[in-house]
């Protein structure tokens, strides 16, 4: 285009631009409408009650657990993938971090930070129902999938697990003993704080009325599927993408199985300098998912969805 033509053409050329905008926009990179996100102001603070409801026919527990791995490449390109050790196999990012993390005992190395940079993060999902919704009211009434992280596990877990004597441990899952969950959303440090989010006390669901609660448990989603084999890439074609996504001269081979382990979140800075770490990898169950502080997809991962899309197109 010429500059005459360019000036000539300057307000269908921003039309053409809004259109662009808006397509980007809609519903190309919406989340799957199986999952319930909640709604947050300018500010980042948001609030919600819902339920978490109880296991559904042919399942064993209320929920499940998986992990994934979401990073951006010195290409360009984006690694956002579910980690084959959410289903008991060995993992071509994992296998790299291990290799990464030993490779140095300083924690401040490239190799650390890279590690850290590309740790895997902790996901649950179990069905709820919404109470309570007042950024988007539409939903109040009917059930989802609720992909949360950690910080919002442990309020359940320490529901299930009282720690003081004479606190009644409470199934929040259940529809009869359970309790209503108050979502409470704030932005502390540029990312999501979940802390002061809290269960009102053991209340009936709808009364319970046996009635409503067998149509409620007939509208219960299968939460298998999320962790059916049969749903995950596999090894080969998980290291074929992170070599589109590092290149090829950050992969080193394969680790051997005594090296694949996750990476440790480094112990807060103290006054006194801390022992250094030695170069041993710590064990799966001692691993803290996400930075401290870092709760990017504790609200159903609605952000990063958005750059799965891309990385997948």
């Amino acid at each position: 285009m010429s500059f005459a033509n360019l000036k000539a053409n300057r307000t269908a050329s921003m039309s053409k631009l809004l259109a662009a905008a808006d397509k980007l926009n809609t519903n190309k990179y919406e989340s799957d409408d199986r999952y319930w996100s909640p709604t947050v102001d300018k500010a980042g603070n948001g609030y919600a009650v819902i339920r978490f409801l109880p296991a559904g026919e042919g399942e064993d527990v209320a929920w499940v657990r998986f992990w994934d791995h979401g990073f951006k490449g010195p290409t360009g390109r984006w690694y956002i993938e579910n980690s084959l050790t959410s289903i008991g196999g060995t993992d071509p990012v994992s296998e790299l971090n291990s290799k990464l993390w030993n490779a140095s005992s300083d924690d401040n190395s490239a190799e650390r930070k890279q590690a850290r940079a590309q740790k895997r993060r902790l996901h649950y999902v179990a069905n709820i129902l919404v109470v309570s919704d007042p950024g988007n009211p539409a939903n109040e009434g009917k059930t989802f999938l609720y992909k949360f992280g950690k910080k919002i596990w442990d309020k359940i877990d320490d529901l299930m697990h009282p720690q003081f004597p004479g606190d009644q441990a409470v199934n929040p899952f259940d529809f009869w003993g359970g309790a209503n969950f108050k979502l409470k959303i704030r932005q502390v440090e540029g990312y999501r704080n979940y802390d002061k989010s809290e269960f009102e006390g053991p209340t009936p669901l709808y009364g319970g009325d046996d009635k409503q609660l067998e149509a409620l448990y007939k509208q219960l989603q299968p939460l298998k599927d999320i962790i059916d084999p049969k749903n995950y890439k596999t090894y080969n074609e998980l290291k074929k993408k992170l070599v589109d996504v590092l290149g090829d001269e950050a992969i080193d081979g394969p680790a051997t199985a005594e090296d694949v382990e996750e990476i440790p979140t480094p112990a807060p800075r103290r006054s006194a300098p801390a022992p250094e770490p030695g170069p041993t990898a710590a064990s799966e169950e001692e691993i803290v998912d996400g930075l401290s502080g870092t709760t990017e997809d504790e609200d159903g991962g609605k952000g990063m969805s958005y750059f799965a899309k891309l990385a997948n197109s």
